[in-house]
C-alpha cells in the first residue's frame, strides 16, 4: 500500500516513514506543494498524508486542486490548527480524515487502513478470497482456518492480488508496491516473496502467467508440502 508523506518537518516526515513502514505500508516523502503536485501526477498512491502549513502554500489548496481534477485517492490531513472549524473546511474541501498534532501513529495506521476500507467499500479490515482470509491491521490470516503471519513485503504482493483476485498484476506493478522511491529494487525480489507465499499457502495458489505476471486461482488450491 503505497502513501504519499507530503510534510515539511523532516524529522516528523522520517519518523512517519518509519512507522508507517512498520505497519506495512511502503511510503514516500516529499516536502513542498510542487513536489507533491509532481508525485501525484507520476505514481499511483494508495492514499496521502497531507499537512496543511507547507513552504510554498496551504495544503489545503493542493488538495481542492487534485479533486477538481478527479484524483479521488484517499487523504488524511496532518496539521496543528485542530479547532472545529479548521478540521471542518479540510473535510469540506475533500479530506478524508483529520488527525492532530501531536499524535500516535497506530491511530494514523489505524486511520489510514480505515481510510482504505471505505475506498474499497469494506467493512471489516479482513479481505477473503478462495479459502484465505488476511488481515491489514495484522499482517496475518487465516488459510483454511491455519493461521498464517506474513512479512511487509510478502502482504504486500498478496494485498494487490487479492484486491482483483482474477486479473494479472505485472511484476513492475507488484514492485511498485513494494518499494519507496529511496530503496533499491532487488532484481528477482518479486519471485523470492512469490515463492514464501506458495510456500506459507499452497503452490498452486498464486498462478504465473508467462510474460505477463501473477494472478491468485480460480479455484482453490491444493494444501502445500509445508501444510
Amino acid at each position: 500500500m503505497r502513501i504519499l508523506i507530503v510534510e515539511d518537518d523532516e524529522v516528523l516526515a522520517d519518523g512517519l516513514s518509519v512507522g508507517l513502514r512498520l505497519s506495512g505500508f511502503t511510503p514516500d516523502q516529499v516536502a513542498t506543494i510542487a513536489d507533491a503536485r509532481d508525485a501525484i501526477e507520476a505514481d499511483d498512491f494508495d492514499g496521502i498524508v497531507l499537512d496543511i502549513m507547507l513552504p510554498d502554500g496551504l495544503g489545503l489548496d493542493l488538495l481542492q486542486e487534485i479533486r477538481a481534477q478527479g484524483v479521488r485517492v484517499p487523504v488524511l490531513l496532518l496539521t496543528s490548527r485542530d479547532r472545529v472549524r479548521d478540521r471542518v473546511r479540510g473535510l469540506d474541501a475533500g479530506a478524508d480524515d483529520y488527525l492532530g498534532k501531536p499524535f500516535d501513529l497506530e491511530e494514523l495506521s489505524a486511520r489510514l487502513r480505515a481510510m482504505l476500507r471505505r475506498r474499497d467499500g469494506r467493512a471489516s479490515s479482513y479481505i477473503s478470497y478462495n479459502g484465505l482470509s488476511i488481515d491489514a491491521s495484522s499482517l496475518s490470516g487465516h488459510y483454511r482456518d491455519k493461521p498464517v503471519s506474513f512479512s511487509r513485503r510478502e502482504f504486500a504482493i498478496l494485498a494487490a492480488l487479492i484486491e482483483h483476485p482474477r486479473h494479472i498484476v505485472s511484476r513492475e506493478r507488484l514492485e511498485e508496491k513494494l518499494y519507496g522511491w529511496q530503496e533499491d529494487i532487488e532484481s528477482n525480489a518479486v519471485e523470492v516473496h512469490i515463492h514464501k507465499l506458495r510456500s506459507k499457502i499452497a503452490r498452486s495458489y498464486i498462478e504465473t502467467v508467462r510474460g505477463l505476471g501473477y494472478r491468485l486461482a480460480e479455484e482453490e488450491a491444493q494444501p502445500s508440502q509445508f501444510e
